[in-house]
């Protein structure tokens, strides 16, 4: 948990250049990662209020308050209000003594916040995916029902249609439409500011997404990014309006269709090391993506025995999704570094674990790179994170290896399927992450790493999730 407390500081130091400065810089972060947060903030305000400096020092002691409030925002909860939840949900009363071993295991995620711990708001649903222990003190378990995607990939995995290219095989295509709506709340900004938005909007850079058609939008002006960052969006504008909610929406369709390689009938040829695109696909790129002795020494652990590119892939594949299970995350703009953060906690959510094993693929020489968007199976649509990975004389495939957790799928291939394949259910939208937005995007983002959501600022500042909503709503053609 101390790494927060480096992200903010990182922040304040760079708007910071003499000694006394820097000395200030110093005490905001002992004051956060002592937990002395209304310390820290009253600090920030007081070099705000008091000296003079750049535009570019504001906004860095302004984004650091804000890191503040982001963490304060994700750990919103008492010790009163875990027990609480668990008596209705579970049935039981939990001693002091199971939460105290709770947190020792981090199963309980908490942070000191003011001199009070504060708990992680989804902190105790956590507890229950990640210690078969702790279901086992459950009076009355919930009842388990097969969760609507399991059903559809028992059956759509098998339709596997050949394509006449070794190895390679497509899935029925799915036409759907959508409508997308983000609405930021009434008193947000003061009446007559401009409110920018960027909602997300299907890519058109990949086979396995077509026949994008934009159906319509709120706003009469608007931009498209068309592809020309990593995060491709449609941008909206208007002014706010007193006591009303300012809504953006925006209406497409396209269609998914997802693939699969049979690794075992791939030809694959010793990787051109010398291209551009290998050295990029296999460098790092810090904060996410660092090459640390832990991640050097875990990786060379869990491949010692790996002779090939698939053989690597095959092995880090299988140890992430047998030691990591899904927990609800943080907001990914509150951790320094998330394959870290993974391992640290034993946990991680779809875009934490693919960062984990883009990382050790590129510390392995196995060019990887970052996909995301939205899984949309009926019934069950919400933000995903899966990756790319490239093989000489193939080139690049999908691997989801959060989807390599869950459940047992009926069909022979089973959750190894996501090791070399993507269903056809989905919604691509992100080709890279942390990249910059067309039209630039001028204050700090809501999501530093991933663009799902959407991203909404003022003239004077960025608005975070809390104040906005959002809402998918697909129709299956």
């Amino acid at each position: 948990m101390k790494k927060i407390a480096l992200f903010v500081i990182v922040c304040v130091l760079t708007a910071c250049s003499t000694n006394r400065k820097q000395s200030s810089g110093e005490l905001i972060a002992a004051e956060t990662e002592a937990g002395n947060f209304t310390r820290a903030a009253q600090i920030i305000d007081s070099l705000l209020l008091h000296q003079e400096m750049s535009n570019e020092r504001i906004e860095a002691l302004r984004y650091a308050k804000d890191s503040l409030h982001r963490v304060m925002l994700d750990f919103n909860r008492s010790r009163e209000e875990i027990i609480s939840w668990i008596e209705q949900q579970h049935q039981f009363t939990p001693s002091a003594e199971q939460l105290n071993r709770w947190e020792l295991s981090k199963a309980l995620e908490y942070r000191l916040i003011d001199g009070e711990k504060r708990y992680f708001s989804n902190a105790a649903a956590n507890i229950f995916r990640l210690d078969t222990a702790a279901g086992k003190l459950s009076v009355s378990p919930p009842t388990k029902v097969e969760s609507g995607t399991k059903k559809i990939l028992d059956s759509h995995l098998t339709q596997l249609i050949p394509t006449g290219t070794k190895g390679r095989y497509l899935l029925p295509k799915v036409p759907v439409q959508v409508r997308y709506t983000l609405t930021v709340e009434p008193g947000v900004t003061k009446e007559g500011e401009t409110i920018r938005a960027w909602l997300p909007y299907p890519r058109q850079d990949t086979e396995r997404q077509t026949d994008v058609r934009f159906l319509g939008a709120s706003q009469q002006k608007y931009i498209f990014s068309e592809d020309k960052t990593g995060h491709t969006s449609i941008y909206m504008e208007q002014r706010s309006r007193r006591g009303e909610a300012t809504v953006f929406s925006v209406a497409y369709a396209f269609s998914s269709q997802g693939e699969w390689f049979d690794l075992t009938q791939l030809d694959i040829q010793p990787y051109q090391t010398s291209t551009e695109d290998y050295r990029k696909y296999t460098s790092e790129r810090i904060p996410h993506i660092r090459f640390s002795e832990t991640i050097k020494t875990l990786a060379d652990s869990i491949t010692n025995e790996a002779d090939s590119p698939v053989e690597i892939l095959q092995s880090i594949y299988r140890y992430i999704a047998a030691n990591y299970p899904w927990a609800s995350a943080l907001e990914y703009s509150t951790i320094a570094d998330i394959p870290a953060y993974v391992i640290e906690n034993g946990k991680g959510d779809c875009g934490q674990v693919t960062l984990l094993l883009i990382t050790m693929l590129r510390y392995k020489g196995i060019p990887a790179r970052w996909q995301s968007g939205w899984m949309t199976h009926p019934g069950e649509v919400n933000l995903h994170d899966w990756a790319e990975v490239y093989f000489e004389g193939v080139g690049w495939i999908p691997v989801d290896v959060s989807f390599g957790r869950g459940e047992t799928l009926e069909n022979e291939k089973g959750r190894e399927f996501f090791m070399s394949g993507i269903d056809s259910y989905r919604l691509y939208i992100n080709a890279d992450y942390s990249d910059i937005f067309f039209p630039e995007k001028l204050y700090p983002r809501s999501e530093t790493v991933d663009f799902q959501r959407g991203e909404v600022e003022t003239d004077n500042w960025n608005i975070y999730f809390n104040q906005w909503d959002y809402k998918m709503e697909i129709t299956y053609q």
